[in-house]
């Protein structure tokens, strides 16, 4: 649901019981009080509806500012997941309509000059600013989730979510062979029969229904092999799918269907999306204007922790099958080497100059040299020679350079040197 439908809803439906429920008071329940003078009702009710609309303009100040901070502080891809906060959407129709339901009741005290007062609407007035004061101090507490450490581990978690929900343990499956996907698509799925492109504006693949390309395919007797990833951007004329084999056609729009679009990434199938963000902050932080390579250290620790993760997991599980265990459905997906390059090649280049960074990275490293598969420790040691050669051969003084080379996991706190 788009998030300005909330408020909405709170704003119809205040407006509609502010016109039935008064009226409706006056007419049926003549017999209720609560003991509140004309003049009292329409002064605590003159109040609440002029305070509710200041509030809700300090809220809505307050919401912008949370946003543009976190854009400028930290990401402007975190700008959407802050601004699509319920808890926000949800405050700003309690604001709203405690004062259109206020404003209403206001104009049935004393109708026709009964000197009677709606009881119930003048209560429900009351309860809404009770729903209104708790939400506004929700709002004020969320401002503590702005600090860093809880917006890295915000970015981790869904890291650690994404992982368990599309990577399988490599001890539960059995990984599919290494060989080249064109390899592999001439040996099994034979030759192509349908080619099937994007047509439209620039949108990020958020997510895949593989179910439904998967009973696509096996309805028509095909593989699917998708050249497009979860979180690439299409652009007019991209190829999305090539279709091997079938009977017949597969219906484009059917397929385009379990394609889902959106403005920008998300975490929903997308592993390597928290690393990017985490990236991103990190080389933020490192640039001269900011230079914070503290906040560096702490993201490379939630990409630490996410590198981990994946380094004992299936990499390979590219491919789905229907009921019978047939291949119906190929789907790119990254290498190891893709992860480590996403989680290290932009961070060890702009923080070339930072040895608080060399040294977390250095631990970083060796830490997943120790943890991952044998298989994919080799890559892990290329990046620490890497890091090793970039640091002799910089700038540095020759101190500073011995103390680059050292292991640090707090960047500069406690040095280990590494006993292989």
């Amino acid at each position: 649901m788009n998030l300005w439908i909330i408020p909405m809803i709170y704003v119809i439906a205040s407006a509609a019981a502010g016109l039935v429920l008064p009226r409706l008071e006056l007419a049926y329940l003549t017999g209720i009080t609560i003991g509140l003078s004309v003049a009292s009702a329409q002064a605590a009710l003159s109040a609440a509806a002029s305070g509710m609309m200041a509030l809700t303009g300090l809220i809505f100040a307050l919401s912008l500012v949370m946003i543009q901070f976190s854009a400028i502080a930290y990401s402007p891809r975190l700008v959407s997941w802050f601004a699509r906060d319920r808890m926000l959407s949800h405050s700003l129709g309690i604001f709203t309509a405690t004062f259109i339901y206020a404003f209403f009741t206001l104009a049935f005290v004393d109708r026709d000059g009964s000197g009677r007062v709606p009881p119930l609407s003048v209560l429900g007035v009351g309860i809404l600013l009770i729903a209104s004061m708790f939400l506004f101090a929700l709002l004020i507490r969320q401002v503590h989730a702005l600090q860093i450490t809880k917006v890295l581990e915000f970015i981790g978690d869904k890291g650690r979510d994404v992982i368990v929900q599309m990577l399988q343990q490599l001890e539960e499956q059995q990984v599919e062979s290494g060989a080249d996907l064109d390899t592999l698509q001439a040996d099994r799925f034979g030759p192509i029969s349908q080619i099937v492109a994007y047509s439209g504006k620039p949108k990020a693949i958020t997510s895949l229904a593989v179910d439904a390309l998967v009973s696509s395919a096996q309805r028509a007797g095909a593989v699917i092999v998708m050249t497009c990833a979860v979180g690439d951007t299409l652009t007019h004329g991209s190829i999305i799918f090539r279709v091997h084999g079938g009977a017949g056609g597969l219906a484009e729009t059917e397929l385009m269907r379990a394609v889902h679009l959106g403005d920008e990434r998300t975490f929903e199938q997308d592993p390597k999306y928290p690393i990017r963000m985490l990236v991103d902050i990190a080389i933020k932080a490192l640039s001269p204007a900011i230079n914070d390579p503290t906040t560096a250290v702490q993201a490379i620790d939630q990409i630490e922790d996410l590198l981990n993760r994946i380094g004992r997991r299936d990499l390979h599980s590219r491919v789905a099958k229907d009921s019978n265990g047939v291949v119906r459905l190929v789907v790119p997906m990254p290498t190891w080497e893709d992860y480590l390059a996403l989680a290290f090649d932009e961070i060890r280049q702009f923080g070339d100059k930072s040895i608080q960074i060399m040294r977390r990275l250095r631990a970083a490293l060796i830490s997943l040299s120790e943890s991952t598969t044998p298989a994919r420790v080799h890559a892990v040691q290329q990046y620490l020679a890497q890091l090793d050669q970039m640091i002799n051969e910089s700038t540095l003084h020759a101190a500073d350079k011995a103390k680059g080379l050292e292991e640090d996991r707090q960047g500069l706190g406690i040095s280990r040197r590494h006993l292989s």
